[in-house]
C-alpha cells in the first residue's frame, strides 16, 4: 500500500533524506523510530504528497504522487487519516464539530442538493457519535479543546482521523507531552483501533518502550535512510551498534551528540 524507493531530499542545501527506502506492511502497525529531526515527519509528509523529492518514487496503492496531478492526489487523500503531533485541534469548534469537520468537506459531494442537508446531518452525527464513543469520549461532545486535557485532544484527534474510515492511519508522535498512563492511553487506542478496522499504521517515535508495545514492525531512521527494520526481537537483539545505542539510550556510541 505504502512504499517509498530512493527517497531523496535537501533543504537549503542539507541532506534529510538519503536514498531512503521501505515498503509499510499492509494492515499492520509499523513504527519509525529515530533521533529528534533526523526527518521522520519529512517521511511522513512525503507519504501525504505535502512534500515532492528531490529523486525516488513514492507510491500509494501502486500510484506514483509524482505522476498524478492535484485532484488526483486530493482525491488518494481520502485513503489517509493523520493524527499531528500536537492533535491540531480547530480551538473554535467543539469535539464534536472538530471530529465531524471531514465528514462535512466530504458529504458536500456525497449529498450535494440542499434538500439532502437533513440527510447530511443525520448521517453526521450517528457517525460522529460512534466514533467518540470508540475512543472513550461519549457525553463531552459539546466541550470545547480548551476545556479538555491533552490525552483527550489527542482522542478526539484519533476520532476525526478515523471518520472518513481510512485504509492508512498516519502517527506524528502520538503521545509526545502526555505523562505515562495517558500514553499508554493512547498507545492501547492504537492497538485496538488498528485491530478492529485493520488499517495501514504509520506510527512516528523516539520512544522505544511505545515502539516495542504497539509495533508490528519498526523501522530506524537513521543519517536519512532506513538502516534496519524488522520486529521487536529484531531489534532487541541486534548486532548494529547504532541501534544498539539508540535502544539503550546511551550517550556513547557511533550516534554523535
Amino acid at each position: 500500500m505504502v512504499v517509498l524507493e530512493n527517497i531523496c531530499k535537501s533543504f537549503d542545501g542539507a541532506e534529510v533524506l538519503k536514498n531512503l527506502n521501505i515498503n509499510f506492511d499492509d494492515k499492520k502497525i509499523t513504527v519509525v523510530i529515530g533521533r529528534s529531526g533526523c526527518g521522520k515527519t519529512i517521511m511522513l509528509k512525503h507519504i501525504l504528497g505535502l512534500v515532492k523529492p528531490d529523486s525516488g518514487r513514492v507510491l500509494i496503492d501502486g500510484v506514483d504522487l509524482n505522476a498524478i496531478d492535484r485532484k488526483e492526489l486530493n482525491e488518494l487523500r481520502k485513503k489517509f487519516g493523520m493524527v499531528f503531533q500536537g492533535g491540531a485541534l480547530f480551538d473554535s469548534l467543539n469535539i464534536f464539530e472538530n471530529v465531524a469537520f471531514p465528514l462535512r468537506q466530504h458529504f458536500k459531494t456525497v449529498f450535494p442538493l440542499k434538500q439532502h442537508a437533513e440527510l447530511r446531518e443525520s448521517e453526521i452525527k450517528k457517525r460522529v457519535l460512534l466514533k467518540l464513543d470508540e475512543v472513550g469520549l461519549r457525553n463531552s461532545e459539546y466541550k470545547m479543546p480548551a476545556e479538555i486535557s491533552g490525552g483527550m485532544m489527542k482522542r478526539v484527534a484519533v476520532a476525526r482521523a478515523l471518520i472518513l474510515e481510512p485504509e492508512i492511519v498516519l502517527f506524528d508522535e502520538p503521545t509526545t507531552g502526555l505523562d505515562p498512563i495517558m500514553s499508554d492511553v493512547i498507545n492501547n487506542l492504537i492497538i485496538s483501533t488498528q485491530r478492529k478496522f485493520k488499517h495501514t499504521c504509520i506510527v512516528i517515535s523516539h520512544n522505544i518502550a511505545e515502539a516495542y508495545k504497539i509495533g508490528d514492525s519498526i523501522a530506524m531512521l537513521y543519517d536519512g535512510a532506513i538502516i534496519e527494520i524488522g520486529d521487536v526481537e529484531v531489534f532487541k537483539h541486534s548486532e548494529n551498534p547504532i541501534i544498539r545505542q539508540f535502544v539503550s539510550g546511551s550517550m556513547t556510541g557511533p550516534i554523535a551528540i
